[in-house]
């Protein structure tokens, strides 16, 4: 491991975290969505509608590496004919409940321990994740007693930008006060996470190996992490105390 790695940014989505499906729990998500636009229309119809919608903004925020705000998302994207009135104070709840409507997300067993004793050991630690949410990554932070650990947090959501864009990357370095070549990232995705991560010269690329990203990413990498991990807690074996 690279000696003067005094930084780590960590994904979140199936790096930290993954989604358990919960029929009972999306239901509800669901039902609360279809009530808080005042859809009149079936539920199979309507989904599938927002769901066509989803997939075309997916489409050009991969394309443009570009992500919109909570209310520009539903008011230009996935719901522009409903009425702006109702659908923009609701922009934060609804962005909830549709990710909800995936299933639940929680934390890898190993993550918070290790979170703490990465701490501990005296690295400065960051998220740098793509989400359409602004607030459900916080939320979770507070909620598993590890927000005491990140001291910067960027989502594409709030600053516009995506990975693989280094832009992002090298917001999130000056943001924490590092330079680039002392900062390491860990993350699931061998094509975006492993790409950003180089072309912004951070000093270390961390691939989490989760079996099904490449096949859901449609593309073959370009560049190769410098250590492969299947454990959170591997980090540890990487990453000796710093004092």
């Amino acid at each position: 491991m690279n000696r003067n790695i005094d930084t780590i940014f960590f994904d979140v989505g199936a790096t930290l975290r993954y989604v358990v499906e919960d029929p009972e729990f999306a239901a509800a998500a669901e039902k609360e969505l279809m009530e808080l636009v005042g859809a009149e229309e079936p539920h199979d119809v309507f989904f599938e509608k927002l769901e066509k919608n989803w997939k075309a903004y997916r489409k050009m925020a991969k394309t443009l590496l570009l992500d919109a705000s909570e209310m520009e998302l539903w008011l230009q994207y996935l719901l522009p004919d409903y009425p702006a009135e109702r659908i923009a104070p609701n922009a934060a709840r609804l962005t909830r409940l549709w990710r909800d409507h995936d299933g639940r997300r929680l934390a890898h067993d190993d993550v918070v321990m290790t979170l703490r004793e990465l701490t501990r050991r005296g690295y400065k630690l960051g998220i740098i994740a793509n989400t359409i949410t602004e607030t459900e990554i916080p939320d979770w932070m507070c909620e598993a007693q590890v927000a005491d650990c990140f001291k910067t947090v960027i989502l594409s959501s709030k600053v516009r930008i995506r990975k693989p864009d280094p832009a992002i990357y090298l917001l999130a370095s000056r943001c924490i006060g590092s330079n680039p070549e002392n900062c390491a990232y860990v993350g699931d995705n061998p094509v975006r996470d492993v790409e950003g991560a180089v072309d912004a010269g951070y000093g270390s690329m961390i691939l989490y190996e989760d079996a099904g990203t490449a096949d859901r990413e449609g593309k073959m990498p370009t560049v190769q992490p410098d250590y492969r991990i299947k454990a959170i807690r591997d980090l540890l074996d990487l990453f000796p105390p710093r004092n």
